[in-house]
């Protein structure tokens, strides 16, 4: 990317000191594994499209195609995680920029890939670690993005994702309570099956007891968790950090699936069609010859009912 490219997305950064290389790195590169929630590290705090004037203007273009996404009024960590096309209070986005250190601010910028920039922008982050990954988990594909923006107090409810995520903290403070995608007790098999084939959450919440068994994490800029496909995730965001001119939480989950995360999905995808006989399968990950037989029954069953009952197959089966 020129800096003249990011320069016309209003980009505040000062080109004398930018790094050499934008990159992210894994805290303790020896234990990192694409299979654990892992704290990392990144530059990419410094980057001229993560600066607030470039995130506005791709917001305005992003706002055209409704990939602007606002979260309903007055939502907890425990509240469904619901978000509209529309500001709740019917302000266009160049509005809700002018206001965004108001607190409780919040708009997510969902798919940036599609941006031409920004597609380079999480190409970039991955290619940063792609050595960690495929390492364990070759065959990245759908990488993605999704920049969340607000103001203390904030939040993004509790959920689960079907991508791996590079999730980057790049302005401001928040605290990040991630769970062990194997963590069954926090969210049930029979769930996470339901949620790969159809995306459904409505049964994926927080309860008493649960914040106890989570990874918690306090970033700041340059701080960022990765965390595997289907980790239990929320944030918040409080008002101790806030300055004068400092007052704007951004983050970015940089996500993508791999050959790993195909092969889960449709395990997953034939673990659901057992359930119906009351049987309780064995989850992903515990039995490689298991997952094998299950992989093959599991894609001929997704390609089954795409050709003859009409469904439509989530992104990454």
């Amino acid at each position: 990317m020129g800096k003249s490219r990011a320069a016309e997305l209003g980009a505040a950064a000062d080109a004398d000191i930018l790094p050499d290389r934008f990159h992210a790195w894994a805290v303790d590169p020896a234990s990192f594994s694409t299979h654990r929630v892992s704290p990392i590290r990144h530059n990419f705090d410094r980057h001229p499209l993560m600066q607030l004037p470039a995130l506005a203007q791709l917001a305005k273009d992003l706002a055209k195609t409704n990939q602007c996404r606002f979260i309903t009024p007055g939502s907890t960590q425990a509240t469904q995680f619901h978000h509209a096309a529309k500001d709740p209070q019917g302000r266009d986005i160049e509005e809700v920029f002018r206001r965004i250190e108001e607190p409780g601010s919040w708009v997510a910028l969902y798919n940036v890939e599609t941006h031409p920039l920004y597609k380079g922008f999480v190409e970039e982050v991955v290619d940063s670690v792609r050595n960690l990954v495929e390492a364990e988990q070759p065959g990245i594909f759908n990488v993605g993005g999704f920049i969340f923006i607000s103001a203390p107090p904030s939040v993004t409810p509790f959920h689960i994702d079907r991508e791996n995520n590079f999730w980057l903290q790049v302005k401001g403070r928040k605290t990040m309570n991630v769970w062990d995608h194997t963590d069954r007790h926090v969210v049930p098999g029979a769930l996470v099956d339901e949620f790969i084939l159809y995306a459904s959450l409505e049964e994926v919440k927080l309860k008493d007891g649960f914040r106890e068994r989570s990874h918690e994490f306090d970033v700041g800029p340059g701080d960022g968790v990765y965390f595997p496909s289907t980790s239990p995730h929320m944030t918040r965001s409080d008002e101790h950090w806030v300055r004068p001119g400092d007052g704007v939480s951004i983050s970015i989950g940089v996500v993508f699936y791999t050959q790993d995360t195909r092969r889960r999905a449709n395990v997953h995808a034939w673990n659901m069609f057992l359930r119906k006989f009351g049987l309780d399968p064995m989850q992903p990950g515990l039995s490689a010859w298991r997952d094998a037989i299950k992989y093959r029954l599991g894609r001929a069953l997704v390609w089954f009912k795409k050709t003859y009952r009409g469904y439509k197959p989530k992104v990454g089966l």
